[in-house]
């Protein structure tokens, strides 16, 4: 037992360092290619050695639900779903079957598949991406480096979410009774974006008219981009789930004052982050499909309700 620790912690010692050299690119795009370097650092020689990087994309997600919520009982059950959407490796060999001491550079490229989603996370899944790389001899490992990467998902049927959902406005109106229902009033809220479709990184302009015939002033309006996800997993019995679930993207507060029985205009921009998940079907990103809205929420005056305009758009890239 003493001789295999000794052997074991000799081997241990022999990686001085390891490190991943990648190109200094923020954002990678889905059909682009990955140029970079492995550098490897011996104290000694090192005998069968297995050295590889690899490039690796997986989704997962994971959700609770009542089992049944008939019963007297609270019972809950797990749903989860995992996919692999890129497992690409590349293996360096050497020539005489050993490394000499010193640094050993290995030059290493991946094509990233044209065909799979954007860099995610939720508190239900997530999709992520890494490229790692290893250092092993007689199947102990020895040394490892792992670099998240960003990853942009180019994919995604846009053109049939655009002729689906061509309306570039929407409008919401909302009656109030207050003051023990002696009086009564509405606030209209229109929302209008300049275009449907929009690219991650990329800023939506909008429109929106508040139309407040109340006697009070409406303080406040919240514009934002909310993403909707729809999740497909499977429970512990093998029976086929989904949930649905809204998060914002990204959001904008304007202060209206907008006095009574009078209107006001407001215009702003909304700034896409990149990366983001791309309009898709479950088809195509088979764990989970993403869409969109532009969703105004005003609070209404005197009460604890609140108006909500939602205008549909497409996220490409």
């Amino acid at each position: 037992t003493a001789a295999a620790l000794s052997s074991y912690s000799s081997l241990m010692s022999t990686v001085r360092a390891i490190n991943l050299v990648l190109p200094e690119v923020e954002v990678h795009l889905a059909g682009s290619s990955i140029v970079g370097q492995l550098v490897l650092n011996l104290r000694s020689t090192l005998v069968d050695p297995i050295v590889k990087v690899e490039l690796v994309g997986r989704g997962f997600l994971r959700w609770l639900e009542e089992d049944n919520p008939e019963l007297d009982y609270h019972k809950s059950i797990a749903c989860t779903n995992q996919i692999v959407y890129v497992s690409k490796t590349k293996d360096f060999h050497t020539e005489d079957g050993w490394l000499d001491s010193g640094v050993h550079t290995f030059d290493f490229h991946f094509s990233i598949p044209p065909s799979i989603p954007s860099t995610f996370t939720s508190k239900t899944g997530c999709i992520s991406y890494s490229v790692k790389g290893t250092c092993c001899s007689r199947h102990t490992l020895l040394a490892r480096e792992e670099r998240c990467l960003l990853l942009q998902g180019t994919t995604g049927n846009h053109r049939r979410h655009v002729k689906d959902k061509a309306s570039l406005a929407a409008e919401a109106k909302k009656d109030i009774v207050y003051f023990c229902c002696f009086c009564h009033g509405s606030v209209t809220l229109h929302i209008a974006v300049e275009k449907s479709t929009y690219c991650p990184g990329e800023a939506i302009a909008f429109l929106a008219d508040i139309d407040n015939k109340t006697r009070k002033y409406v303080r406040k309006v919240i514009f934002a981009v909310h993403c909707i996800v729809l999740y497909s997993g499977f429970s512990s019995r093998g029976q086929q789930r989904s949930l649905e679930d809204r998060s914002e993207v990204t959001r904008l507060e304007s202060q209206t004052d907008t006095p009574p029985f009078e209107a006001t205009r407001v215009t702003g921009a909304l700034s896409l982050p990149k990366p983001m998940p791309v309009t898709s079907t479950l088809r195509e990103n088979k764990i989970m499909a993403f869409r969109y809205e532009v969703v105004g929420t005003a609070d209404l005056p005197c009460t604890t309700s609140t108006i909500v305009g939602r205008v549909p758009i497409t996220i490409a890239a």
